[in-house]
């Protein structure tokens, strides 16, 4: 059950509170962190409908998108890391 945390030095604000994906047999949990709390979305794995991966020069955002139309945007995340997301969920 792999836990994705993205690159602190990104340019989206994720020095203090970094995006984080959790994956395991059965959820996807998406964790953005603020300075009071999180936000959490959960999608369940059998309802991902589609990932794509957003790159830049040195870091991508991972997209996941489910059946019933929620999304969750993973920003900041390094390549290698965000192929990894893909390559687990597709």
């Amino acid at each position: 059950m792999p836990t994705f945390i993205a690159s602190r030095v990104s340019s989206d604000q994720n020095a203090l509170y970094p995006d984080m994906l959790e994956i395991d047999d059965y959820n996807v949990i998406y964790y953005k962190g603020y300075v009071l709390g999180y936000t959490t979305i959960v999608i369940a794995r059998h309802n991902v409908a589609s990932v794509s991966l957003s790159s830049g020069l040195f870091f991508a955002d991972v997209l996941i998108s489910s059946k019933g139309g929620e999304w969750i945007r993973a920003r900041g995340f390094s390549k290698s890391k965000a192929k990894e997301i893909l390559r687990i969920l597709a």
